[in-house]
């Protein structure tokens, strides 16, 4: 079910001009789950050899420093290594995590080494990173 807020932003962009053929990706993209979506990403990056990811602006006063340590890492991507010997723990921890339901969950931990959230910010990152050791599994901020 749209919003009234969706189909506003979609005429912003002019979805009503769109051909057929484009209004026709949209739709069937906002019927994926977001573990559709991502694996989607990922298909259009290998494919087409591009990058999802926001380019990173270096700060000038960085850059003139030069001799000083790089910048602490501000945002991280949780990696699934392996479930472990607690596979159902482990996904059981993926669901509260993320929010994903019980299939996409299994899927991920079945496809480990799998990305379970991307761009969290450290503190969030380590959080999840103690939750799902907690519960078993292998896991690595990235």
């Amino acid at each position: 079910m749209k919003s009234a807020a969706a189909d506003f932003k979609l005429q912003d962009l002019g979805f009503n001009k769109m051909s057929d053929k484009y209004k026709k990706i949209i739709e069937e993209v906002e019927k994926m789950t977001v573990l559709e979506l991502s694996e989607l990403v990922e298909a259009i990056e290998e494919k087409f050899g591009v990058s999802a990811a926001a380019p990173v602006m270096v700060a000038a006063a960085g850059a003139a420093a030069g001799g000083e340590a790089a910048e602490e890492k501000s945002t991280f991507n949780v990696e699934l290594k392996s479930a472990g010997e607690q596979k159902i723990q482990v996904i059981k921890a993926i669901r509260e995590v993320t929010g994903l339901g019980l299939k996409e969950a299994k899927d991920i931990v079945d496809a480990a080494p799998k990305v379970v959230k991307a761009d969290v910010p450290k503190a969030e990152a380590e959080q999840l990173k103690e939750k799902l050791q907690a519960a078993g599994a292998v896991v690595e901020l990235k």
